[in-house]
């Protein structure tokens, strides 16, 4: 009887080190605190395991590598690896973390733009807060059959870009993120300015052009947008070129130009407003709300005509009298040589 108490009682002893290894096992690999600091890692689309290892090693995050390949090979991360951008937070246990990356409970990233010129200068700044790089954002824009379905062309796909601060998942690609932002344009262009739009005689794509124009003139002073609307609008009315100067630097490609002279005027471009009668075919700059607004919104005058004032102020002198416009011009070219301004 002794002998089966005693066998009985070290299999209780060994049942007690095994649930104390077992235990302890547990808690090494999976609760004990193993991170260093507040971070974010990026696990880029079609990440291996090793990938996800080297970023967490990249970024010095972790105490014991070893644990944590534990857990991945306990939970098979290794099966479910999602791309994206994750905050890790200093203490986490293996258990969060992984749990966490296997979720795919990632944090979104705030992507902001604004005065963007051209598709290529666009292309660029998204790629520096998303996954998509610059040549494949680019090529999506130049994609004549990709846009089709939105109803814009490479010409004019500017026009879609509603400036603002938008959250995105890291791992957006480029078609994605042309797609978001196409919804974005939709919500923004609602019956509201849609209508005021049709009142004008103007599509939403050439309201945003003529905003673009409206807000490279005025980049001081948003109070002076509407005028300057309403005085391009008359422009329009009447088949007045729109001799817009903005839009002779951008049809240069030149965005270090001051001064535009009579040679500027010559380039033969659809954004030479000098040259060529309407709005040219896209937006020359990326309107903000407030220059959108300022058309739709424009305020009725009899002005067609405005000019820099002379004391670089920022403001404008707006008159329907070519007369006294050309007063106004002498005076601001004479202020410009004075600062030797060429």
């Amino acid at each position: 009887m002794k002998k089966v108490y005693k066998g009985i009682f070290a299999l209780i002893i060994l049942g007690i080190i095994a649930a104390f290894a077992a235990g302890l096992f547990v808690y090494i690999t999976f609760l004990t605190p193993n991170t260093t600091k507040n971070t974010y890692i990026y696990i880029p689309t079609g990440a291996s395991i090793v990938t996800v290892k080297d970023s967490l090693q990249a970024k010095g995050v972790i105490k014991k590598m070893t644990t944590l390949e534990r857990a991945f090979s306990i939970k098979k991360y290794y099966l479910s690896i999602k791309p994206g951008r994750y905050y890790i937070t200093q203490g986490m246990n293996n258990n969060e973390l992984v749990n966490m990356l296997r979720s795919g409970r990632q944090v979104p990233v705030k992507v902001t733009f604004n005065n963007i010129r051209t598709k290529e200068q666009l292309a660029g700044r998204i790629s520096k807060y998303i996954e998509a790089d610059s040549l494949e954002i680019l090529n999506k824009l130049n994609d004549k059959e990709f846009l089709k379905q939105f109803g814009f062309t490479p010409d004019n796909v500017m026009a879609m870009f509603i400036p603002n601060t938008y959250e995105f998942w890291w791992n957006t690609s480029a078609e994605g993120f042309v797609k978001r932002m196409y919804r974005e344009y939709k919500k923004f262009w609602n019956k509201d300015r849609l209508e005021k739009a049709a009142k004008i005689g103007l599509t939403p794509e050439q309201v945003m052009t003529l905003a673009s124009i409206v807000q490279a003139e005025q980049m001081q002073h948003p109070e002076e947008r509407p005028i300057i609307a309403g005085l391009y609008i008359n422009r329009l009315k009447r088949g007045i070129p729109l001799q817009s100067d903005p839009t002779l630097i951008y049809a240069w490609g030149d965005f270090s130009i001051k001064r535009v002279y009579d040679y500027h005027k010559k380039i033969d471009s659809p954004y030479n407003t000098y040259k060529y009668a309407g709005l040219p075919p896209a937006p020359i700059i990326t309107p903000d709300v407030s220059s959108i607004d300022a058309v739709l919104n424009y305020k009725k005058h009899n002005y067609i005509y405005m000019c820099a004032k002379d004391d670089f102020s920022g403001y404008h002198y707006f008159t329907s009298s070519l007369s006294q416009h050309n007063y106004y011009a002498r005076k601001y070219q004479q202020a410009l040589n004075k600062l030797k301004i060429y």
